[in-house]
């Protein structure tokens, strides 16, 4: 009925203007105009690297309240839509009406989600890495199955997924690199790391048994090149060697894909995605920074240095999130305890509401702390 839209379009309305009413808009709005009035001076662009920055810096600024103005504008535009229908009474506009709505409600949740984000490198990009924990064909099925998850979301929230590594495996994944470029995307993606696990009746038994498969992701931010973290050429071994999977056959037929370790740690990090050894060795040298300086950044800090998946067992014990096929179906986050009983759903990308509980947990844990 046209007249159930009125209550549901002023109680979103209330929820918009409670969190813009928390915003200095007006400081915000300083802030960019120093920077821009910067950007005009003479010489500005001489030194691009730093004038790259503060244009960025100068977008970051923005993205935290015209998103909200906009959100306002299409507020006031639904309460018009509402204000036709309701003077037309034309009941076939209804649908118009409610798809306005609902965009609009899709829209604030999205912002208000990113509301939760403030810590350091929240903003950046992502390296996403899944390996498949013991268990063969079931375990690699599990990774791939994940991998798909994930890439599903990435198209959903609009962001872009660059294939850095893979190594394949007989019914899927052994393991898959990859970086998701968009604003918060590590922010958005940080509860995702550490052990994920897996109950179904198996596609791979003859016998129909129910098997329970682990998979670990692991995340960490995308930095600019100067991230301070020193990687002297002493501890680290480069491994070059021939592609696989996809990519043409001069990737596959030269040593052109890039594998670093880092001696003292043990992490390792690869690409082949490009056909230039040289654009490799560049991404994996990013990537080997980035799991550095969070390797360093967790072990600073002791009540977290276990959660870093790379150093845990894959396996019983230690997930931070169940998905149940069968006997019954539900997807389960063992820390927030935030459920969804549609199974396929979430497998279809459907991280977010799963993404927001995390990340209201993981405020309230600080506020403990």
């Amino acid at each position: 009925m046209i007249s159930d839209w009125g209550p549901i379009l002023k109680s979103l309305k209330k929820d918009i203007l409670e969190i813009w009413g928390s915003f200095d808009s007006s400081s915000l709005r300083n802030q960019v105009q120093k920077l821009e009035t910067a950007s005009t001076q003479p010489g500005f662009w001489d030194n691009h690297d730093e004038a790259e920055k503060t244009m960025a810096q100068i977008k970051q600024i923005k993205n935290k309240y015209e998103p909200w103005e906009e959100l306002i504008r299409q507020e006031e535009d639904a309460q018009a839509l509402l204000s036709l229908v309701q003077e037309a009474g034309d009941e076939s506009m209804e649908v118009e009406l409610r798809e306005t709505i609902g965009s609009l409600n899709e829209s604030y949740e999205k912002l208000k989600t990113l509301q939760l984000l403030g810590e350091e490198n929240d903003s950046a990009s992502a390296f996403v890495t899944i390996h498949a924990g013991a268990g063969g064909t079931e375990s690699c099925d599990w990774a791939a199955m994940l991998y798909r998850m994930y890439g599903r979301w990435v198209v959903d929230r609009g962001f872009k997924m660059t294939m850095l590594d893979i190594q394949e495996a007989d019914g899927g994944i052994k393991s898959v690199d990859v970086q998701i470029d968009g604003d918060f995307a590590h922010g958005l993606l940080k509860g995702e790391g550490g052990i994920h696990r897996l109950v179904r009746i198996s596609p791979f038994d003859s016998s129909r048994r129910r098997h329970t498969s682990f998979a670990s992701v692991y995340i960490s931010p995308v930095f600019e090149d100067d991230i301070e973290i020193e990687v002297k050429s002493e501890d680290i071994r480069v491994d070059t060697y021939r592609a696989s999977g996809a990519g043409g056959q001069h990737v596959n037929k030269t040593s052109s894909a890039v594998r670093m370790t880092h001696l003292k740690t043990g992490i390792i990090a690869q690409c082949q995605n490009e056909r230039s050894q040289l654009k490799n060795r560049a991404t994996a040298i990013k990537v080997l920074k980035s799991r550095l300086y969070e390797y360093y950044r967790q072990k600073r800090d002791e009540k977290r240095a276990s959660s870093a998946a790379k150093k845990m067992d894959i396996g019983w014990g230690n997930q931070i999130r169940s998905y149940v096929f069968h006997p019954y179906t539900m997807v389960k986050d063992l820390r927030t305890r935030h459920e969804n009983r549609n199974v396929q759903a979430v497998m279809d990308g459907n991280l977010n509401p799963f993404i927001e509980s995390y990340l209201r947990w993981r405020i309230g844990k600080t506020d403990d702390a």
